[in-house]
């Protein structure tokens, strides 16, 4: 079980819609994204940090910046998958979760995992992804 757990942040301004909100494609409609992913980590590396917050940080700025002021659903795999906030949670979950895994190669099961993704859609509205 992770003793230690990081959080970063990161926003973004896209327009999407539901491909079948209630039976029917919903209108383009825009949102001011915000995504937090939870990094948990058992032990800390010889430098006395899990995971080096510039890179992560960065790695999660990246991830964003695909949608930035973009239309959701023209971005892969979103041009075939309806843009829930569920289901962008569960895409910045597992692409961070690769990043981690090249990064830290096989240390990576022992010092960090990714625990979970919250994708807000606004102030009040948000889903989470959670790992195993």
């Amino acid at each position: 079980m992770p003793r230690y757990e990081l959080l970063v942040r990161a926003r973004f301004e896209a327009a999407h819609h539901l491909t079948a909100y209630r039976g029917v494609p919903e209108p383009v409609h825009g949102h001011s994204f915000r995504v937090e992913a939870r990094i948990g980590a058992a032990e800390l590396g010889p430098e006395g940090y899990a995971v080096d917050f510039v890179e992560l940080q960065g790695a999660l700025d990246q991830l964003a910046g695909r949608f930035r002021h973009a239309d959701v659903n023209t971005v892969p795999p979103f041009d075939r998958l309806s843009p829930t906030a569920e289901h962008l949670a569960r895409w910045f979950f597992d692409e961070l979760q690769t990043w981690l895994e090249s990064r830290l190669g096989e240390e990576r099961p022992r010092r960090a995992r990714v625990v979970a993704v919250t994708l807000w859609e606004g102030p009040d509205c948000a889903a989470t992804f959670l790992g195993d």
